[in-house]
């Protein structure tokens, strides 16, 4: 009776049962979770207007797009010099040790007579020689100490071999055999005064290749305040007989080397002062480290929130959470800025290594300050997104994506398959299909309707089999990649603007997520969104009832 009479004192006085205030605790937890996650999905004047937070992730990009862009625009005036140079000494050379060399006649440069490869020889080592009176650069020998360093030639030939080609016997010693020689041209201008019995093994001779080392300084950086740096020239001319065909392809490469001057006096003009950019590029690292780790900070973050959302659906709603939507807490603009910000701190130590002439690496040094600045700029897309009409644009990107790949995939194996294809059949025929990088590269140039009449044309009609295969092949490539896969690969892209946007006009949530976050009606300027940060509202809601039922227990015992 006494238990039955306090119940009834309970409804009586209209106290509410001690189970309620549990429940109403954790509708006040869901609620402060909904509440985190809509802010953590707000944009920064949002969440500015909510806690009065300062957008400073924002600000930060801001600067750091500045600041990159300047050090990138500085590298890339400072790297054109140096290539500049570089191209500029490679003509030069061409034109000096080649003889009567014409621009742009390297593919066709070549010697098909016995005297003409001693005269070329000659010639490389005459001009080598005299190399003080004609140059009107600033190139020097190489020295090994007080002496000069020797003009090398070698010859490579297979050991041993006799041929017939009247008989068409032969045989050959496959191994081969090199021989090296060092000519002094200061004391003997040509090859017959320096080695008197020495000759070449034509019918057995793969290449000669003839190496001297040059050296040089780059003077056009004094006028841009920058200290010139001093540049090896290592100088390789070959003459590429492997083919055996009676024509022997001479070509000239160098290699490059850059040092720092062991000495130097600038007069005149005012030097330039390292320290500035070395500054530039340490103040790059530091807005670099920051933005790095203000970005990793928000990821985890979202992950945290992923969680305490996936234990609400897992506990509460007894299902799963699918991976779109666990996506969704992982934001990708934040990974591209890590990854950006990787790249430009690796890059940015690699330039104030080159101004400190530690390193030269200026390929490697550009690849990282050019893809970090490239995803940086990427990145700005993000802030343009939180406004409707470009937000458009970013959501059918990310929602054809998985459909694009999935499509290139298999437009990519009927692509290959033409690859191998034409470069098999029309390799020996036209020039275009010779190897399969040029076969991809003329393909992709027909599918975006580039130099196509000269691929027909340029096809040789020696065989007339091979010749109406080459139509048949390239009019079905052209019907099938133009007509109809990249009018289905426009079709993806149309079909996906016209969902999000009908999507959007709808204005209806398409994920559980969506709605479960639509239940929160609450406005940025409400003030509800002033709580403490660090709390879990959704664990502080089990964590509470956990408590409660351990109190329940007990009382009873």
């Amino acid at each position: 009776m006494e238990e039955s009479s306090d119940l009834y004192n309970v409804y009586e006085t209209n106290t509410p049962p001690p189970w309620t205030d549990h429940q109403d605790q954790c509708l006040e937890d869901l609620e402060c979770l909904r509440r985190k996650i809509k802010y953590y999905f707000m944009n920064p004047c949002e969440k500015y207007h909510a806690r009065g937070r300062k957008p400073w992730k924002l600000l930060l990009q801001i600067i750091k797009i500045a600041i990159i862009t300047i050090q990138l625009v500085s590298f890339g005036l400072s790297n054109q010099m140096v290539v500049t140079f570089k191209e500029e000494n490679l003509m030069t050379f061409k034109h000096l040790f080649l003889k009567n060399y014409v621009d742009g006649g390297m593919d066709t440069y070549a010697v098909y007579t016995q005297e003409d490869v001693y005269d070329h020889i000659d010639y490389i080592i005459e001009q080598y020689g005299h190399l003080h009176n004609i140059t009107v650069g600033n190139h020097e020998y190489d020295k090994n100490g007080a002496v000069y360093t020797p003009l090398s030639l070698c010859q490579d030939f297979y050991r041993n071999g006799t041929i017939y080609p009247g008989d068409e016997t032969f045989e050959i010693d496959a191994q081969v055999q090199t021989e090296c020689l060092k000519v002094y041209p200061m004391y003997h201008p040509s090859l017959s005064e320096a080695l008197p019995h020495f000759q070449l093994h034509f019918k057995r001779m793969l290449s000669i290749k003839i190496t001297f080392v040059l050296k040089a300084i780059n003077l056009q950086t004094v006028r841009h305040r920058e200290l010139p740096d001093c540049y090896d020239f290592t100088v390789i001319i070959t003459f590429n007989n492997q083919a055996h065909s009676g024509r022997i392809k001479i070509d000239l490469e160098n290699d490059v080397d850059i040092n720092e001057c062991r000495d130097w006096k600038v007069t005149g003009a005012s030097a330039r002062n390292e320290h500035l950019p070395m500054l530039l590029d340490c103040l790059i690292i530091i807005t670099c480290i920051t933005s790095f780790t203000l970005c990793t900070r928000s990821v985890i973050n979202g992950i945290q929130l992923q969680f305490e959302y996936t234990l609400y659906c897992s506990n509460h709603c007894d299902k799963k959470v699918p991976l779109s939507d666990k996506l969704e807490f992982v934001n990708g603009w934040y990974i591209l800025i890590i990854f950006s910000d990787t790249l430009t701190i690796i890059g940015s130590i690699l330039k104030i290594e080159i101004q400190s002439k530690v390193l030269t690496s200026y390929d490697v040094c550009s690849i990282f300050l050019g893809t970090g600045t490239m995803f940086v700029w990427i990145g700005v897309i993000r802030y343009m997104g939180y406004f409707a009409k470009y937000n458009i644009l970013i959501l059918t990107l990310r929602a054809a994506f998985p459909n694009v790949i999935r499509f290139i995939c298999c437009a990519g194996i009927i692509y290959l398959s033409y690859c191998f294809c034409g470069w098999i059949v029309l390799g020996p025929y036209h020039e275009k299909f010779r190897t399969l990088n040029t076969v991809s590269e003329c393909l992709f140039s027909l599918i975006n309707g580039d130099d196509m009449f000269p691929t027909f044309k340029n096809m040789k009609q020696k065989n007339s089999l091979v010749w109406i295969f080459s139509r048949v092949y390239l009019y079905t490539f052209v019907s099938l990649f133009i007509y109809m896969i990249l009018s289905l690969f426009i079709t993806i892209i149309t079909d996906t603007y016209d969902t999000i946007k009908q999507q959007q006009q709808c204005g209806t949530p398409t994920s559980e997520l969506q709605k479960f976050l639509s239940v929160c009606q609450d406005l940025p300027e409400s003030g509800v969104y002033k709580l403490d940060k660090n709390k879990s509202c959704f664990l502080n809601c089990c964590i509470n009832r956990f408590k409660k039922h351990q109190e329940r227990l007990t009382s009873e015992a």
